[in-house]
């Protein structure tokens, strides 16, 4: 199984520094020029109401390993800010653990499959924003 040598926690608590290296990578790579439209187009991906959305595409994507990770994070004992419905911030906090135990395990390139999958609409949006692909 993924990740079991660590907490749900832990595992969310990394996954958050790897979701957050890969929304950067990819905001770069979508033309994105300055930090702080990096930082304004980073909230399309870092929310909790965001995240819980990107899981609930992918998720028939994952195999058993994933969905039990997933499911750990998501069952773990979080208390939501008051900013976030409690089931988005579960879910959230589940894909982040996801995301930490296959970072732990060194499945990088299934993490970009999988978040690359889910935000597929967002980053084609920002794309457009931005003029990747396109005549500046």
């Amino acid at each position: 199984m993924l990740g079991t040598e660590y907490s749900a926690a832990c595992l969310a608590y990394l996954g958050d520094a790897a979701f957050e290296l890969w929304v950067r990578k990819t905001l770069l790579s979508c033309g994105v020029g300055t930090s702080s439209a990096c930082n304004t187009e980073s909230l399309l991906f870092v929310t909790a109401h965001s995240q819980s959305e990107a899981l609930l595409r992918i998720e028939p994507l994952l195999t058993d390993d994933e969905s039990d990770a997933y499911r750990r994070g998501r069952n773990s004992h979080v208390t939501p800010p008051k900013s976030a419905a409690p089931a988005d911030y579960h879910r959230a906090t589940g894909l982040e653990a996801l995301v930490g135990a296959l970072y732990v395990e060194g499945f990088t390139s299934r993490i970009d499959e999988l978040l690359s999958t889910a935000f597929a609409d967002t980053i084609s949006d920002v794309k457009r924003r931005h003029g990747c692909g396109t005549a500046r």
